[in-house]
């Protein structure tokens, strides 16, 4: 039989590590796939650069849409990054009647609505594996693996180059900047790392995960998206004299109100298998009512890992060539006539626990003001730590750990704390999840 022929769109990274796979394990995925694979047409910027894979059979172009347009193309795999140009070529080649891979979750959460619309009316697939979590398999997990399940939550460490800063941080006790310095010179982080440090990279992951999940239209503009910049190693260090760890956490939960989406730091027990995933590793906890807690672990990000999944795509569009395009498994796990019509929750009405830092003036009575507002919020206070001040000292420290109570209500007593002349500055609040599947 004769082997597919796919094209890539991006020979940087991933491209070049696609390659590699596909040479390496020809043999072996074609006894998965039941056909060879070959890339026969490729895109790059920069003809002249060096490459990490052969280009021994590929047609090399600066034009994209040569490679969509080459009739012996029949997947196209899109690399190349960005929206704009990546949606426009994504829906040109599947309006050609071509099967798409991609790797782009900033395309999804944001056109994947648009783009598996196009795909279902022209009988083709969209892949995206890569496009969450690097080479973990966690979009197979939750659309094929768990399909017998409710998934009730999910918490993940989806960003490497965020949790390499907060395991540096609280490993050797340096400060944000020095430790984004290092990811910068280490290649984990760009020039410009916003899209990594303020949570959209993760906050578009987690747009796609829950949509998976819940089984509703991707909604990446109701991710509430809060970054680490204002973690310190002060924080690091009382969270584990509390017996927390501070990760950025992606959370989709599902409750009897609606859904909550939100990206941001969070304490969990240091005793979780997740609190323990250091450096640039991925690791998702997925909470489903038959089969319980589940944890995927394993790196999120480079050349092969990520191609792995690309292949895996890969694998499994060849293996439906010839199926009914009715009978795959739908894009984002569901029907398309079976949307869940719950609605997605503000961070306001979302429930949590949290960890309260806050400088107050040393003198008695202090934390029974802190206490009464919080009372009278309706928020009950599960721990209290004040560490003795230096000697001479006019302030004193003051941690507290809540137990789970409704944004809007501590907003509203956050604001009353910081009005009194008892407390300086603003308080440092950071939630709290126990992951217990309670």
């Amino acid at each position: 039989m004769e082997p597919v022929k796919i094209g890539l769109l991006g020979l940087g990274t991933v491209g070049g590590g696609t390659v590699n796979v596909l040479a390496r394990n020809r043999d072996e995925i074609a006894r998965r796939a039941g056909r060879a694979i070959e890339v026969v047409h490729a895109s790059a910027r920069d003809l002249a650069k060096a490459r990490i894979c052969s280009l021994d059979g590929i047609t090399l172009t600066d034009k994209p849409e040569a490679v969509v347009d080459d009739p012996q193309v029949s997947i196209v795999v899109e690399l190349m990054g960005g929206t704009d140009l990546a949606r426009d070529l994504t829906l040109r080649a599947i309006d050609a009647g071509k099967h798409v891979v991609t790797a782009n979750k900033a395309l999804v959460a944001l056109h994947g609505n648009e783009i598996f619309d196009a795909a279902r009316r022209r009988g083709v697939m969209v892949a995206f594996e890569a496009a969450v979590a690097g080479g973990i398999p966690i979009i197979k997990a939750l659309r094929e693996g768990l399909a017998g399940n409710r998934i009730e939550w999910i918490a993940g460490i989806i960003n490497g180059t965020g949790n390499f800063i907060l395991s540096e941080m609280r490993d050797k006790g340096r400060d944000f900047e020095d430790v984004l310095a290092q990811a910068q010179s280490l290649g984990y982080a760009e020039a410009d790392p916003s899209f990594d440090v303020q949570g959209i990279d993760a906050a578009h992951k987690l747009a796609i995960l829950a949509a998976i999940a819940f089984g509703k239209p991707l909604a990446f503009d109701k991710v509430y998206t809060e970054g680490i910049e204002k973690v310190t190693p002060e924080d690091m260090h009382d969270a584990g004299q509390l017996g927390y760890r501070i990760k950025h956490l992606g959370i989709a939960r599902r409750t009897g109100e609606g859904v909550e989406l939100r990206v941001h730091p969070t304490l969990i027990p240091e005793r979780r298998l997740i609190a323990n995933v250091n450096g640039i590793m991925n690791a998702l906890l997925v909470m489903a009512d038959a089969v319980g807690p589940t944890l995927y672990y394993g790196a999120g990000a480079g050349a092969e890992p990520t191609a792995s999944a690309v292949v895996a795509d890969l694998v499994d569009v060849v293996r439906t060539l010839t199926t009914d395009p009715n009978n795959r498994v739908p894009h984002l796990a569901f029907q398309p006539d079976a949307i869940s019509t719950l609605p997605m929750l503000s961070i306001d009405d979302a429930v949590t626990a949290y960890y309260l830092r806050m400088l107050a003036k040393d003198r008695p009575g202090v934390l029974a003001e802190v206490a009464t507002i919080l009372g009278n919020a309706g928020i009950s206070i599960e721990a209290v730590v004040q560490p003795q001040p230096p000697h001479g000292a006019s302030q004193a420290k003051l941690i507290l750990l809540s137990h789970p109570v409704r944004e809007r209500q501590m907003n509203i007593a956050l604001g009353q704390i910081e009005a009194l002349d008892s407390i300086s500055g603003k308080v440092t609040r950071i939630r709290v999840e126990q992951l217990d599947g309670d």
